[in-house]
C-alpha cells in the first residue's frame, strides 16, 4: 500500500471520528493517546514524509512548488479541513485551511513554510529530492537502510536525508499525524485551527504581506504557532518567542579602470582589496562590538522575563565552542542567547582577484564584499543600512549607486558603490502572556521535561507581519534537531525529533 493511500485512510478515519463528539477537559490522556497512535504508525508516517520530501520545492520552480501546495491542500481536506490555495500573480500559492472545534476556547493559527533552499546536487551525498534513511548521522558513521514496513521497529536515532527534512516540511507530517491520532481516539481539539502554509519563505517572503493584507479578515486568531527552526543545541525541546530581522547590502570599492601588473604598478596604484579589507575591519573591534555610530541605539530593552529565561538556559556555549573548533567567541564572555538580542554585522562573502590556481600577479581593479545585518527588536532595516553608509562616508568614501564613470573616478580617490537589499524587522512576543503560558504548559506535557525557553531565535523569519500587521502574538515551536544541516547539503531530520513534533502537536491542539 502506498503512503498516499495510507494518508487517505487516515484522513477517512478523521472524517468518521470528528472532534464534534465532545470530551472532558485535558487531563494528559490526550498526549498519551497521540503517543500510542504514533508508535503504532511510525513506518507509515515516515513513508508519507518521504513522499512529501520527494517533491522539489524551490520557490522559483513554479510547477513543482504548486505540486507541493496541491498535495498539502489534499492532506488538509482529508482531515476535514476547509482548504484552498490563495494565489497572488507571480508568487507561489499559500495553502490556507480552517478546522473548527465545538466549544473551542480559542483559535490557533499554524504557520509552516513548505518551500526550501536551492540545492547544488554536486555537494550532496544523495540526490536532495530522493529521501534516504540512515541508521545515524552520516558523519557519525550512519549507513543507509530501507524505509521500514508496517510493524517493523523504528529507531528514533535514524535520520532521513533530503532537502527540507529539517527546514521546514517536518511540521506537516507531525500535524497530520496528530490530527489523525486525536480523531482515531475520539478526542476533540480545544481550539479552532487556521492553517497558513507559505511557499516562498526561503526566497524572503516577498508576497507574504500582500497575502496577509488581502485576506486579513480570515486571519483572526488568538495566537500564531510558527512551526520552524531547530531544537536547542542541548537537544532539549525549546519554545522561542522572537526572531531577528534581516537586511543586507554589497559594497564595491574601486581602484584603476583595469587590472594592473603588480610588479609594474605595485606600491603606486591603490589596491581595492586592501582598501575594502581596511574599511570592513574598522566596522568592528577585536571583541565583536560593531563600531558603526548609533548601531545599537534603536535596540529595544530586554524585559525581566527574557532575562530570567536566559539565566535558566542549559549551559551550551563551552560545548559549542569545542564542537565548532573555536578557542573563543565574541562578546566578552556573553552567552550566545544574549548576543542574539543584539543586532549583528556579518561579512558573508569577499571577492577580489583570484586565489590558488586562479591567482595572478595583478592589482585587482575592484573588490566587493557582501554583508548581512541581523536585526534586533526596534531596529528598522533601511535605517540600519543608513548608519553603515554614513560610517563609510566618514571614512572618506564617495558613495555611489552605480559603477562610477571616469569623471567620478578622477574626482574622488575613494569610491564605494553600495547596493541595498530589502529586509524586515525583528519580532518578539512577551513571555508572560496568559496564552503563552498555556503553550508552555502544553509543550512541557509533550516533552515530559522542562523546556528551554529562548527569547529570540538566531535566524530570521518575517514574523513582524504577524506581530505588527496582524497584531497577534507568536510562539515558535521548533522540532528539528539542531544539527540538521539547515540550508546546507545533506539536510536531515533525526526521527526522535519528528516523534516529539507529533506529540507536541497533539498536546497543543488539546491544551486547556
Amino acid at each position: 500500500m502506498s503512503s498516499r493511500h495510507v494518508f487517505l485512510i487516515l484522513g477517512m478515519l478523521a472524517a468518521l471520528l470528528p472532534a464534534e463528539l465532545g470530551a472532558e477537559p485535558s487531563t494528559g490522556a490526550e498526549t498519551n493517546a497521540v503517543t500510542t497512535y504514533r508508535q503504532a504508525h511510525e513506518a507509515a508516517i515516515l513513508r508519507g514524509f518521504a513522499e512529501l520530501l520527494s517533491m522539489p520545492n524551490v520557490a522559483s520552480d513554479t510547477e513543482n512548488i504548486r505540486r507541493n501546495a496541491e498535495y498539502i491542500r489534499g492532506q488538509l481536506e482529508q482531515r476535514g479541513a476547509r482548504a484552498k490555495l490563495w494565489q497572488v500573480e507571480g508568487a507561489p500559492p499559500i495553502v490556507f485551511g480552517e478546522l473548527e472545534a465545538p466549544n473551542a476556547t480559542r483559535t490557533l493559527g499554524i504557520y509552516v513554510h513548505y518551500d526550501g533552499q536551492p540545492v547544488d546536487r554536486a555537494n550532496w551525498t544523495h540526490p536532495p529530492f530522493e529521501p534516504v534513511l540512515y541508521t545515524a548521522a552520516i558523519e557519525a558513521g550512519g549507513e543507509p537502510r530501507p524505509f521500514p514496513e508496517d510493524g517493523e521497529p523504528v529507531d528514533p536515532e535514524w535520520r532521513i536525508y533530503a532537502r527540507s527534512a529539517g527546514d521546514d516540511k517536518a511540521p506537516l507530517p507531525a500535524l497530520f499525524a496528530a490530527l489523525d491520532a486525536l480523531a482515531a481516539a475520539g478526542i476533540p481539539r480545544s481550539s479552532n485551527l487556521k492553517f497558513l502554509f507559505e511557499g516562498e519563505e526561503e526566497a524572503g517572503s516577498p508576497h507574504l504581506r500582500t497575502y496577509l493584507e488581502t485576506h486579513r479578515d480570515r486571519l483572526d486568531v488568538d495566537l500564531w504557532l510558527i512551526c520552524d527552526g531547530p531544537a536547542h543545541q542541548s537537544r532539549r525541546p525549546q519554545l522561542v518567542f522572537g526572531v531577528r530581522g534581516v537586511t543586507g547590502f554589497e559594497i564595491t570599492v574601486y581602484g584603476a579602470t583595469r587590472n594592473l601588473h603588480s610588479g609594474h604598478y605595485g606600491n603606486w596604484s591603490p589596491n581595492p582589496a586592501l582598501m575594502l579589507a581596511q574599511l570592513l575591519a574598522g566596522m568592528k573591534d577585536d571583541d565583536g562590538k560593531v563600531l558603526v555610530e548609533g548601531f545599537y541605539d534603536s535596540t529595544a530593552q530586554v524585559g525581566e522575563a527574557e532575562r530570567a529565561a536566559i539565566a535558566a538556559l542549559p549551559p551550551v556555549d563551552e560545548a559549542l565552542r569545542k564542537e565548532l573548533g573555536l578557542a573563543a567567541s565574541e562578546g566578552g564572555g556573553e552567552l550566545l542567547a544574549e548576543r542574539l538580542l543584539l543586532p549583528s554585522l556579518n561579512i558573508r562573502g569577499f571577492q577580489s582577484g583570484g586565489v590558488a590556481e586562479t591567482a595572478r600577479n595583478v592589482i585587482p581593479n575592484t573588490a566587493t564584499a557582501s554583508l548581512d545585518v541581523r536585526l534586533a527588536k526596534g531596529n528598522e532595516p533601511q535605517a540600519m543600512v543608513d548608519l553603515v553608509e554614513a560610517h563609510v562616508r566618514r571614512q572618506g568614501y564617495h558613495v555611489v549607486r552605480e559603477d562610477p564613470d571616469l569623471e567620478t573616478r578622477l574626482a574622488h580617490p575613494r569610491i564605494a558603490k553600495i547596493e541595498r537589499e530589502g529586509g524586515y524587522k525583528a519580532a518578539r512576543t512577551e513571555m508572560d502572556l496568559a496564552v503563552v503560558r498555556d503553550v508552555i504548559g502544553a509543550a512541557e506535557r509533550a516533552a515530559g521535561e522542562s523546556l528551554v525557553l529562548m527569547p529570540t531565535l538566531g535566524g530570521s523569519l518575517p514574523l513582524y507581519l504577524f506581530t505588527d500587521l496582524l497584531a497577534m502574538p507568536v510562539v515558535i515551536v521548533p522540532i528539528a534537531n539542531h544539527d540538521n544541516n539547515q540550508h546546507a547539503p545533506d539536510e536531515n531530520l533525526r526521527l526522535a525529533n519528528l516523534w516529539y513534533g507529533i506529540d507536541l502537536m497533539g498536546s497543543l491542539l488539546t491544551m486547556d
